[in-house]
């Protein structure tokens, strides 16, 4: 005679013994790759409503500075003194303001973490630390790159139909220097949000990476101007000297280094600082 189990009671001997679940199989990520990071930190950028108001704020001030003030009467014309490039620089002054826009992310990108804690749960993951870094910096300069060409060409575009319509002189991308410029401002910005970045990695702290920011981008170069004449040597090396002289930034001292001369050094800071930023993230705990 079969087995009668109650509720309650534990089953008669000889009675078979329920079938045991099978657990669920163990689910594996995988190994913690360069392609991966890169992955998590776009979708961490990607998440922020801060990074699409930024961005969006920057194309504003790129094109529609550039827009207005080509809409304000003011000359383009090709003279001595006066250059096609030089024109386009003049346009262009918007970028001077979203440098500052772009800055706060690049800064924000690290520090953010930092403030938040998140940091620690990121190292955990990561804890060789320096794919996090690199992560940061491929994730932001794809991002400021495209974006910011397509505006600073836009802008061009913008101001050239509104100087033609005008009755000024018709710009044109092959007059001298012209694409320079106009590529050169986003090779500019690009740099400047790594800059950003490598400051909020380095001091951790927003509102010390942002007033380091402000300093070099604004502070130093127009406090400068005020300096003796003799002992202005050092302008042309600033940051934003330096980078201004590959698009005819207003702000740049009148003994500005050559384009890409001013651009590599741009460039030097900026391997200087991630360098620096990569040292102290391998050497100090979050």
């Amino acid at each position: 005679m079969s087995a009668i189990t109650r509720p309650g009671l534990a089953p008669a001997q000889g009675a078979p013994a329920p079938a045991p679940t099978t657990p669920a199989p163990a689910t594996v990520a995988g190994p913690v790759t360069q392609v991966r990071v890169v992955r998590a930190e776009w979708t961490k950028l990607r998440a922020l409503r801060s990074t699409r108001w930024c961005a969006l704020a920057a194309a504003v001030l790129i094109v529609g500075l550039g827009a207005a003030i080509a809409g304000s009467g003011t000359p383009y014309h090709v003279s001595a003194g006066n250059t096609a490039a030089n024109g386009v620089s003049v346009a262009l002054i918007g970028v001077l303001f979203a440098q500052l826009v772009l800055g706060v992310v690049g800064v924000l990108a690290f520090s953010g973490e930092y403030g938040t804690g998140m940091i620690r749960a990121t190292l955990a993951v990561v804890p060789a630390r320096l794919p996090v870094l690199w992560a940061k910096v491929i994730v932001l300069v794809g991002l400021v790159l495209p974006v910011t060409m397509l505006c600073a060409f836009a802008d061009f575009f913008a101001a050239a139909a509104i100087e033609s319509s005008r009755g000024g002189s018709v710009l044109s991308l092959t007059d001298p220097g012209v694409l320079r410029t106009v590529a050169g401002s986003s090779l500019y910005l690009t740099v400047v949000v790594v800059i950003g970045l490598a400051l909020g990695a380095l001091l951790r702290k927003t509102a010390a990476g942002l007033s380091v920011f402000a300093a070099l981008f604004f502070v130093i170069p127009v406090s400068v101007g005020a300096l003796p004449q003799n002992i202005r040597g050092f302008a042309p090396y600033l940051p934003s000297n330096a980078g201004g002289a590959l698009w005819g930034s207003p702000l740049g001292s009148a003994n500005a280094l050559s384009p890409w001369t001013g651009f590599a050094c741009l460039c030097g800071c900026a391997v200087v600082l991630v360098a620096l930023a990569a040292w102290r993230l391998r050497r100090r705990d979050a």
